[in-house]
């Protein structure tokens, strides 16, 4: 009788546990990468610069030569993780316009990894990746990965690569062709497309289905102002469309373009809270992709890195790989691709640091400023931060202390903040002393520009101003902001914590987090944190106001 009693509460435990099994099993795993900027590798591998190990540092601080090999590793992590999809969002090529063979070699490697695992790959385009008059045109691309999401179109428009699919039985996916397709730094979204997607998120609620969207483009700022001061990463009236998309049922955007790893939020008047992923190029640090697990009530993510490549292929496909390069990799890939990348980002602006380049004419009173800052500029940055000869010992001169930091000089501290900005979960304290020291070598460098320019430079400048010296100044405004005044600048900077703090939720983290299921939504819960999240960046905002300008 014991036994059987033992038996009966046994099967009664299991049964009761069965439900809650159930409901911790996920409605879909997606490995989601974007802009693998996929290069046919050089001939030999090119130096930049002098450094022995990152001198090859590109100015645009991707590992082109590895991309391919990357790609692989990427490829071959899904293959341990059995996602039940695999999406990617844009910029698959690096030359796609003018390279279809670059095209081509993507698109081999993502059937060949179909064909092996079963597993489906869904793209769309990015910039990078066609253009009409082009090499790859629209038709090309879709012709290219006609068997890598087009073959499961449900609706297709013709104008340009936009598709949707379902994805398992209780999703369907929206790729949305963002890009316009003549100008590749511009965004190409249109009142013909939103329509679209609204009508095609209707439709995938009447099937019994909850939409996620992917395109290349941002929805959501993932960075202070993005619309002005990032403007072509980031869809035109941007909190409008969010909004309509939010309130059309669509609470995941996965995007890219940007190359940062960033979680946005925003909720709707009406309460309804969409959050635009925006997923790091695959190609450069951190070398990064992410899962998401959807569940009725929660959607989880995570991002994962590549942690290795296979270097004896990389040196045989690739002439003058030395030794160093190659244990560097092999011994630790995630810092060995944040150097690359700061190495990149530090010779692209000592090529930007340049007079000529603003645009100015040589030899004016202007360029000769401009030239004699941009070269001191060029020495400060370079100089050791700390110790004998350093930065810190002539900031001492004016007065000014530069905290102590881990880096080793203004080139060093200044491009971790891209790095940072790139890998997401940026962890930096406003008023710690990263953030400090560079403000104050900022000051310095102002501080320390030669009198004897500055003094022969400005009657000339002045005796210009109405003429030649006027247009050299608005030509480098141009340059510099784009098609953006200063005044909106000032604007943006003054009002868009404000703005922002409102209409945008306390996003989840960047990386690794969850956010609520398509089934578990409560407007009411998402207003009140809208509320409270602006409150919050107030109280914030004057916190910071009163500590650096009051004391």
């Amino acid at each position: 009788m014991k036994r059987i009693l033992s038996l009966i509460l046994m099967l009664a435990l299991v049964c009761a546990a069965l439900p809650v099994f159930a409901a911790e099993q996920p409605d879909l795993v997606l490995a989601v990468a974007s802009d693998l900027h996929y290069n046919l590798p050089e001939e030999s591998l090119t130096f930049y610069t002098s450094d022995p190990v990152f001198g090859y540092a590109n100015r645009r601080a991707a590992m082109e030569n590895e991309s391919g090999f990357i790609i692989d590793a990427f490829l071959s992590d899904c293959e341990r993780h059995r996602p039940d999809y695999v999406l990617i969002s844009g910029d698959l090529a690096d030359n796609g316009r003018s390279t279809p063979q670059e095209h081509l070699a993507v698109r081999d490697r993502l059937l060949a990894f179909e064909e092996k695992t079963g597993v489906e790959v869904f793209v769309i385009n990015g910039n990078h990746d066609l253009g009409a008059g082009s090499a790859t045109d629209i038709e090309d691309f879709k012709k290219i990965y006609k068997d890598l999401g087009y073959d499961h179109a449900l609706s297709m428009r013709a104008e340009d690569c936009s598709y949707t699919a379902d994805l398992g039985e209780k999703y369907r996916l929206i790729a949305l062709d963002s890009c316009d397709p003549t100008v590749s730094t511009a965004d190409g979204m249109t009142a013909e497309k939103i329509a679209w997607v609204l009508k095609e998120a209707k439709a995938a609620k009447a099937d019994g289905r909850s939409p996620i969207l992917m395109m290349h483009h941002n929805l959501l700022d993932h960075l202070p102002a993005q619309r002005i001061l990032s403007r072509n990463f980031i869809v035109k009236a941007h909190l409008t469309t969010a909004e309509l998309f939010a309130d059309a049922g669509i609470r995941v955007a996965l995007t890219g373009h940007e190359h940062c790893s960033d979680a946005a939020g925003h909720i709707s008047a009406l309460g309804n809270r969409i959050c635009d992923f925006a997923t790091t190029s695959l190609t450069m640090y951190p070398l990064s992709y992410r899962l998401f697990t959807f569940g009725e009530r929660e959607i989880s993510y995570a991002a994962r890195q590549i942690g290795s490549i296979d270097t004896a292929a990389l040196a045989a496909a690739v002439p003058g790989y030395t030794e160093p390069i190659l244990s560097a990799m092999e011994s630790d890939l995630s810092a060995f691709s944040k150097q690359f990348l700061k190495k990149g980002v530090q010779y692209r602006l000592t090529l930007q640091l340049d007079a000529e380049r603003s645009g100015l004419r040589q030899g004016g009173a202007l360029y000769t400023l401009l030239d004699s800052v941009y070269g001191r500029l060029k020495e400060l940055l370079e100089m050791p931060l700390y110790g004998e000869g350093s930065v810190a010992g002539l900031a001492a001169e004016y007065n000014i202390t530069i905290p102590e930091t881990p880096y080793e000089t203004g080139w060093d501290l200044a491009t971790e903040f891209v790095a940072a900005h790139y890998a997401g979960s940026e962890a930096f304290d406003l008023r710690g002393p990263e953030i400090t020291a560079l403000l104050r070598l900022a000051s310095l460098i102002l501080k320390n520009v030669p009198a004897d320019a500055l003094e022969s430079a400005l009657p000339d400048f002045m005796k210009e101003l109405s003429g030649e010296g006027l247009e050299n100044a608005k030509t480098l405004a141009r340059r510099t902001l784009g098609g953006v005044r200063p005044d909106e600048v000032f604007v943006a900077a003054l009002v868009s914590d404000l703005v922002y703090g409102f209409t945008s939720d306390d996003a989840p983290d960047d990386n690794n987090g969850a956010i609520e299921g398509y089934g578990g939504a409560n407007r009411f819960s998402a207003l009140a944190e809208r509320f409270a999240a602006f409150f919050r960046r107030l109280a914030t905002m004057f916190g910071n106001f009163f500590s650096f300008f009051i004391g």
